[in-house]
């Protein structure tokens, strides 16, 4: 048998520990006298794809005064938000971060079912109806008739959800209560 030593001597603090691993670079913070981790990328200027590293407290303290269009002139600044605006029209019309998810048969998200069940009214409805519904509700669970009760409270909310969830999805409501 072979005595064979190792490094470690039995201990799995000392020998070989960490020798497997690559040092990292650490990007300091490039706000002049600071000291911290800079891991908080800032861009140097608009279009450009250098960055500042900043820590927490000097990139909140650098987007705070953040100004894309210094150095613009009034006209370009101009030219650049409609060129912006044109290029995105598209995702806008698209309004794909307001999407709910898929609709039911009757064309209505999860969302709206559930508001349509909150507001006990059946789908289609009118405008007057959702009006009518609303307020009747709004005025049953209303906090100061319904004073120190939670229940009411939460349903209170649940209506006035609801309300303005629906209040976009029927046709030509424009009006606010």
């Amino acid at each position: 048998m072979t005595n064979r030593r190792t490094q470690s001597w039995g201990f799995p603090r000392w020998g070989d520990y960490g020798q497997d691993k690559d040092t990292q670079t650490v990007q300091m913070c490039e706000y002049s006298g600071c000291t911290e981790k800079g891991d908080c990328p800032a861009p140097k200027a608009p279009f450009s794809p250098e960055k500042w590293h900043f820590c927490k407290d000097h990139a909140a303290e650098y987007n705070n005064n953040w100004d894309f269009f210094q150095g613009m002139s009034a006209e370009e600044a101009k030219r650049h938000m409609k060129e912006e605006a044109r290029t995105n029209e598209g995702y806008a019309k698209a309004k794909t971060y307001e999407w709910e998810g898929a609709t039911d048969a009757d064309g209505l998200t999860k969302n709206e079912r559930i508001a349509y069940d909150a507001l006990e009214l059946e789908h289609p409805t009118t405008e007057k109806e959702l009006k009518r519904a609303y307020r009747l509700m709004a005025k049953q669970y209303h906090p100061d008739v319904n004073l120190n009760d939670p229940v009411a409270a939460e349903r209170f909310q649940q209506i006035q959800i609801a309300y303005e969830l629906l209040k976009t999805k029927v046709s030509g409501f424009k009006s606010k209560v």
